[in-house]
């Protein structure tokens, strides 16, 4: 499985490397043909007399034109640049020299094609920023329009000269909703008795579908998550789901079922189309406000809302989607009979009224500080039945709300009251368009903020649940580890190995850092994630948020797609599609490379004849040359050559010398040490009054460890311009010796055999080099002789522990020989000869 991932990470590289030239490029006639046609249309719509959806519809077709002429210039730069590459391989003709009638004959072609292409890149230009210029007069003229709509005051609300105008012009619009009403009348007598039979029984097959999931998905939230927010926010996603899907597929089907009828209008088809939109809108707004309030369950409400407050406003949700569908349809209907003027100031007038109505009376209900209605109780404990036991919030007990309110939401209540009653008051004076505006655009940020919110929530949610998941498995992995390593040191202990015990000990620490580095880096990569995509979740309210005022999203993608022009530095061009392409092959290449180097490492260097220190030392030198390999070719993909790179290295090659002369320095004595390997990882190394093991040669230094298990890191250009003693350098032997004083009365035989029969008795001691015990001479006191014992054992590393264990085995022979200082030698005593 890792090789099948290994190849397919290097072939999307390879294939992200050399990619731009097998997509087949647009067809340049097309898009200047389709780009001309908008343009025309453009010009035929121009006007300032349009309305707001006439205008934002001429601002797409502008921006379409641009987009297209844009395209289509892109795509023509390629050939022309072709063609003058095969123009400039033919040269400049000879003077006084005639040509031969093919090379004239390809000249003038090629010059032909110059021109031509030439041509149509300019006039491609010329319509794309005619296109620009045409949008940004059709956004001007749109803030415009609602500069002006918000400025524009009518007669006030509380005036008689209001209701007379309405009254006058009401007869026209009775008129015109009778029509309206006939149409309805012909809709709905061409409906059959079956057709509203199937509509009755499929609005109760989607209500008892609805039943059933919500119940599904409180069943599966409770049972099959694990405790934490996350339950929270997949339930409350649940709930947003199916309070959406039930009131949406009712009016689609409603709709479909009317569309059935014979006579169909334009007028009526149109507003039932818009009808059905408003309420899948209605129906998101009734379960994003549900799935947030939760007054019902408590203990699965997301916000930090008190259950007095949850309860108090448990009639929010149908109450303010109702007024959002009601207000909706109702100016739709008015607009598609094209109500008088009054009529409309009027429909406005009221719905933003509704409006500030349900949100004042939430505002005020939220203020209050009290017990909730008398059936809380119940509905706690009906949450509780469905799962969230033990988590969260108390279900049987409602929080009271915080005796005193953060500075910054009192701030923010007294900012509402003051924003709904200056609405009020611009409505009731005349300002019909100010306060509406007014209205909407809180009505609307209220709903977006609400849903960036849920979104969010869910997104951090997920990203707190992968975090401790990683952790968790961390913490397990770190657990398996510390036993494999006891249990791999009591057991070299019972053998009597106490390098065995050293290696076991060794590989534990070994797998934890691995376990403790890689669940870092999971850790890391979820926090970001999780940053970046809440990050995107702020920026696209931010685009919904500004949409009222002339910036919606197309024109703040047709912003943005600008940058698709890139930035040019000298002859270099950075786009963000060359930079994506580099950045795809920057990290698919690391990741191949880090792959192979596992594979590397655990697979196929065990397989060679190399030791582990040389093994470790060709797996990293291929690291390198494979991270210089990927960098150059994310380099290439976008669009820096390597004779770019050659020159800005010699530019750089001063500021190297001087600014960072040791760590390139250190560098290069890294590459020394990995190729010539004077010292390789697992020696034991002396140097400056450093002495340990080497675990680790990286690039800037090495990593020895102490004896006492702490780290030293050493620049790498100390293990070249200094002396350093390599105890393990190839295949040294470790020496034993130590040096023992003795009476001058000693027997000095009878004490050298004793010694020696103890290094041959022990089994890591070499039988060739043999040991030897040799008379150093007397001490300077005259008073005891010194036996220096040697002998020698397969590494090193086992000196200290092989001469240890003589000791005491010398010690304890000499003991019992009596020749010891200050004992009496034991005399062996002939045997008696056998009676007769």
């Amino acid at each position: 499985m890792r090789g099948l991932l290994l190849s397919l990470l290097l072939g999307a590289t390879a294939l992200a490397a050399a990619q731009a030239p097998d997509n087949a490029p647009p067809d340049p006639a097309q898009l200047l043909e389709a780009a001309r046609k908008d343009m025309d249309a453009v010009r035929g719509l121009q006007d300032d007399t349009l309305d707001d959806a006439a205008t934002l519809q001429l601002r797409k077709r502008a921006l379409s034109a641009q987009t297209q002429a844009q395209e289509a210039a892109s795509a023509l730069e390629p050939e022309l640049q072709d063609v003058q590459a095969r123009l400039a391989q033919l040269g400049k003709p000879a003077d006084g020299v005639k040509e031969s009638a093919d090379v004239a004959k390809q000249r003038a072609e090629l010059m032909a094609a110059v021109s031509r292409l030439d041509s149509q890149i300019k006039l491609a230009r010329l319509m794309a920023v005619e296109a620009e210029q045409a949008a940004a007069t059709a956004l001007e003229n749109r803030r415009s329009q609602l500069g002006a709509r918000l400025g524009e005051k009518v007669d006030a609300l509380v005036g008689v000269q209001f209701w007379r105008k309405l009254a006058r012009d009401s007869g026209s619009d009775l008129r015109r909703l009778q029509d309206f009403g006939d149409e309805w009348r012909t809709r709905l007598s061409g409906v059959s008795a079956g057709q509203w039979l199937a509509l009755g029984a499929a609005v109760a097959v989607l209500m008892l579908l609805q039943f059933g999931v919500q119940r599904g998905v409180a069943t599966l939230t409770a049972h099959r998550v694990a405790p934490g927010r996350l339950r929270r926010s997949l339930y409350a996603g649940g709930v947003l789901l199916t309070r959406t899907l039930m009131p949406g597929l009712i009016g689609h089907v409603a709709v479909l079922v009317l569309s059935l009828g014979d006579n169909p209008t334009a007028r009526l088809d149109r507003w039932l189309q818009h009808a059905e939109a408003i309420v899948w809108f209605g129906a998101f707004v009734y379960g994003l406000a549900s799935a947030l309030l939760m007054p019902r369950k408590p203990s699965w409400r997301l916000p930090p809302i008190p259950d007095t407050t949850a309860s108090r406003l448990a009639w929010f949700p149908t109450t303010f989607a109702l007024t959002v569908v009601l207000a909706w349809v109702i100016a739709r209907l008015a607009s598609a009979l094209q109500a008088s003027d009054a009529m409309l100031w009027t429909i406005s007038a009221a719905s933003s009224l509704a409006f500030i109505l349900v949100l004042g009376t939430a505002l005020r209900q939220a203020q209050r500080k009290g017990e909730p209605p008398g059936d809380a109780p119940a509905d706690a404990s009906e949450a509780d039945s469905e799962g969230d036991s033990g988590h969260g919030r108390s279900a049987q007990v409602p929080s009271e709300p915080p005796a005193s309110l953060p500075l910054w939401l009192s701030l923010l209540r007294t900012a509402l009251w003051l924003v709904l009653g200056a609405a009020m008051l611009a409505l009731l004076i005349g300002y019909v368009g100010l306060g509406s505006f007014v209205v909407n655009q809180l009505v609307w940020g209220l709903i977006v903020l609400s849903a960036a919110y849920l979104i969010a929530a869910m997104v951090d949610d997920v990203g707190q649940w992968l975090l401790k998941r990683s952790q968790q498995a961390a913490a397990g992995h770190e657990e398996g580890a510390g036993g494999h390593g006891a249990h791999g040191a009591r057991g070299a202990a019972g053998s009597g190995s106490a390098s065995g015990g050293a290696g076991a000990a060794a590989s534990a620490t070994g797998d934890l850092a691995a376990a403790s580095a890689a669940s870092r880096t999971r850790a890391q990569a979820i926090v970001l994630l999780s940053g970046a995509g809440r990050v995107m979740v702020g920026v696209f309210a931010v685009v919904l948020l500004l949409a009222p005022f002339g910036e919606g999203p197309l024109e703040l993608f047709a912003r943005a797609g600008r940058i698709q022009e890139g930035l040019s530095v000298g002859e270099l061009s950075l786009k963000p599609m060359a930079l994506l392409q580099g950045l795809a092959v920057l990290v698919l290449g690391l990741l191949a490379v880090r792959l192979l180097k596992q594979w590397l490492a655990t697979r196929y260097m065990p397989t060679t004849r190399m030791d582990a220190g040389m093994r470790m030392s060709a797996t990293t030198l291929f690291g390198y040359v494979g991270v210089v390999a990927v960098i150059a070719a994310s380099m290439s993909a976008v669009g820096v050559g390597l004779e770019r790179v050659a020159w800005v290295a010699s530019a750089l090659s001063v500021g190297i010398g001087f600014g960072l002369q040791a760590v390139v320095q250190n560098f290069v004595s890294g590459l020394i040490l990995l190729a010539e390997r004077p010292v390789k990882v697992g020696d034991w190394v002396a140097l400056s009054g450093v002495e340990g093991d080497i675990r680790r040669i990286n690039v800037r230094a090495t990593e020895i460890q102490m004896g006492d298990r702490s780290t030293v890191i050493v620049p790498n250009s100390e293990f070249i311009t200094k002396i350093v003693r390599n105890v393990t350098y190839g295949e040294s032997l470790g020496m034993v010796q130590f040096k023992l004083p003795m009476p001058l009365a000693t027997d000095t035989t009878r004490a050298r055999a004793l010694i020696l029969e103890a290094f041959r008795a022990h089994p890591s001691v070499l039988g060739s080099p043999a040991p030897n015990v040799q008379l150093d001479g007397i001490n300077a006191e005259g008073t005891n002789l010194i036996l220096n014992a040697s002998g020698f054992v397969n590494s090193p590393r086992a000196a200290y522990s092989v001469k240890s264990d003589l000791l005491f085995d010398v010690l304890d022979r000499l003991r019992r020989a009596g020749l010891l200082p200050g004992q009496t030698p034991v005399v062996e005593e002939e045997s008696p000869p056998a009676p007769g």
